[in-house]
Formats: C-alpha cells, sequence, structure tokens
C-alpha cells in the first residue's frame, strides 16, 4: 500500500514533515525526519530535526563567532547550554539556521511558516539567545536539505518520502532518538511493520 497522496502540482510541504522510508539508500537522510521550510515550483528547502551535531556545542559555536556566551549577570544561560545543535542536512554544512517559536522575530530576516514555527539564519537571533532573549523553543541547524524543481516530487512519487503535518513538540524536543518512530506513529504507521514488509507487493 502506497501511503503517501500523490506528489501532484497542488501539493504543497512547507510547514510539514517529510520522513525517509526505510529503505532510503542515501545514508545522509536515512531515518531523517525533516521540517520543510519551504516548498514552490521553484524547489524544496527543509532541515533535519532527528540528527544531532556532534562536533560542536552551542557554547563553542558562539565562541566561534565571537559571541559572548554570558548575560549581564556573567552567567551562562540555560538557553545556550541546553540549544540543540544539528545537523540541517548536506547543503551549505558551515551555515547556521535556527528554527524557532514566533516569540523571536525580527522583520528583516525571520520567515514565518506555519504553526507558531519561523527560521532565522542571521546571527542576531545567536545573539539574542546567548544573551536570554532568544525564542522560548529554537533548534538550531548546520546545513539544510534542497532540492531542484521537481525533485522532491519525483522522490515522493518513487515512494522515498512520507510526509505528515507537523507538530511543533516533535520539532523542538530533544529526544532526537525516537524522532523518527514517533514521526510515524502520528502516521499511524508501526516502523517494525513497514520494515518488514519493505520489498513486498
Amino acid at each position: 500500500m502506497k501511503v503517501n497522496r500523490p506528489a501532484g502540482p497542488d501539493l504543497k510541504l512547507e510547514g510539514q514533515l517529510l520522513i525517509a522510508m526505510p529503505a532510503m539508500t542515501d545514508r545522509r537522510f536515512q531515518r531523517s525526519v525533516i521540517y520543510m521550510c519551504a516548498h514552490s515550483p521553484e524547489g524544496a528547502m527543509g532541515l533535519i530535526i532527528n540528527q544531532r551535531a556532534n562536533h560542536i556545542s552551542a557554547p563553542d559555536l558562539l565562541e566561534r563567532l565571537g559571541i559572548s556566551a554570558r548575560n549581564p549577570d556573567d552567567e551562562i544561560t540555560s538557553e545556550v547550554l541546553s540549544l540543540s545543535i544539528q545537523v540541517g542536512g548536506p547543503v551549505e554544512t558551515g551555515r547556521g539556521f535556527v528554527l524557532h517559536s514566533s516569540d523571536y522575530f525580527s522583520e528583516d530576516s525571520t520567515l514565518a511558516i506555519e504553526q507558531g514555527v519561523c527560521l532565522t539564519a542571521t546571527i542576531d537571533i545567536l545573539k539574542a539567545i546567548a544573551q536570554g532573549r532568544g525564542p522560548a523553543r529554537a533548534l538550531l541547524a548546520l546545513g539544510y536539505a534542497g532540492w531542484s524543481p521537481g525533485q522532491l516530487e519525483n522522490e515522493l512519487q518513487a515512494n522515498g518520502w512520507l510526509h505528515c503535518p507537523a507538530d511543533p513538540e516533535l520539532i523542538f524536543d530533544d529526544d532526537l532518538e525516537s524522532k523518527y518512530s514517533r514521526a510515524l506513529a502520528k502516521m499511524g504507521i508501526d516502523l517494525s511493520h513497514l520494515v518488514s514488509d519493505a520489498g513486498h507487493a
């Protein structure tokens, strides 16, 4: 049974979760859950939300960028210490993107996506977070996943991905290891059944 809806011209994936099928052959996207930030005839862009960047911590990153990770009381804020840094995708891996709640918004640089989820890709939001003035919820991703025109639609038709409405709780919580199975569960899919059925008509 094919689970996802047809990838026709009316399909809009902005604000949706894209979930890799278990048979995904591209190792960069195996068991990945991607929050879709943009989807149009010009292409698509999203951030993987369940791959931790183990090579760098938030305080390290802020130090590299020359941002003081200390508030006026000279204590590192809990927001900085707990900010989750993830591998957002294989494109522009040196560039940072912050997916966050809508309580932080910059007229010049914040993109409102859907359901109170926004994207900001400037250093200002990191400064705000370091000073304790950032959004209530945030996820920092290095790099992003990108598709050229028609590429994602072709991958959907080839049954490479499933998609479902996004859930802010799933996007922002720190339990990355279970996000894949939880995203499938949102669609009523048991991962063990999906794996055992793979390759069968």
